[in-house]
């Protein structure tokens, strides 16, 4: 028994737009006066969350003679230059996306990303044309650690998520995944050097074609 679908974050697991996200939110904030030994780990504790949780903490975080709506925008500015002359796609995705859809295997992109985003970044990697739909952030009920993102794509996708496969990269994200009931895999991205994976009841893969394998076994033993 295989899944009955594949769901998958796109930040750090599809592509490999994380450490571009970082790299651009450096370049803004570093001139402005912000130390960049505060801001790199600051930024890792803003991975995986949604546009409007981001825009709450920068507020919180940020020197108060910046406004966050100006650094958001100069920040986006930046990335969006960055994923305009290269938008790396995570090692081994683009493989195990097109070998999925060979096996006429159902797939969907679940991103915390706004979702016309996430669609133009998955265009340009060439990767949108494997997956049935993209839901964005900002298309979803609630967002991550929420369950709502994982069962709202089983829903439209008309499959029980006991019996899908679900990948993350980030632990707000597998939060989501474990608690909508997916069986769930985490393949650990960006994340602080001393900060232990949550203990959640996932599997954890080094890659995600042994994810794939991880959460194929794992639905054909509880099928039994």
């Amino acid at each position: 028994m295989l899944p009955e679908a594949y769901l998958f974050d796109m930040d750090g697991l599809l592509l490999d737009s994380e450490r571009l996200a970082m790299s651009s939110f450096l370049d803004t904030v570093a001139p402005k006066g912000v130390a960049l030994s505060k801001a790199e780990p600051f930024f890792l504790t803003l991975v995986g969350t949604s546009a409007a949780t981001t825009n709450a903490m920068l507020l919180e975080f940020l020197p108060k003679a910046l406004k966050p709506a100006d650094v958001i925008e100069e920040w986006r500015a930046n990335f969006d230059a960055a994923v305009s002359a290269d938008l790396p796609v995570k090692e081994g995705a683009a493989e195990v996306l097109a070998d999925l859809a060979g096996q006429g295997a159902r797939m969907a992109v679940v991103t915390s990303t706004l979702g016309d985003r996430a669609r133009h970044h998955l265009e340009v990697a060439g990767l949108l044309g494997h997956v049935e739909f993209v839901l964005g952030g900002d298309e979803v009920r609630a967002t991550k650690p929420d369950p709502a993102p994982y069962l709202q794509a089983a829903e439209r996708l008309g499959v029980n998520p006991n019996r899908s496969a679900a990948f993350e990269d980030s632990d707000r994200g597998i939060a989501a995944a474990v608690a909508a009931g997916c069986h769930a895999v985490q393949i650990p991205d960006l994340r602080p050097v001393d900060q232990p994976l949550p203990d959640l009841g996932q599997m954890v893969a080094h890659s995600l074609a042994e994810a794939v394998s991880m959460a194929q076994h794992s639905v054909a033993n509880k099928g039994r």
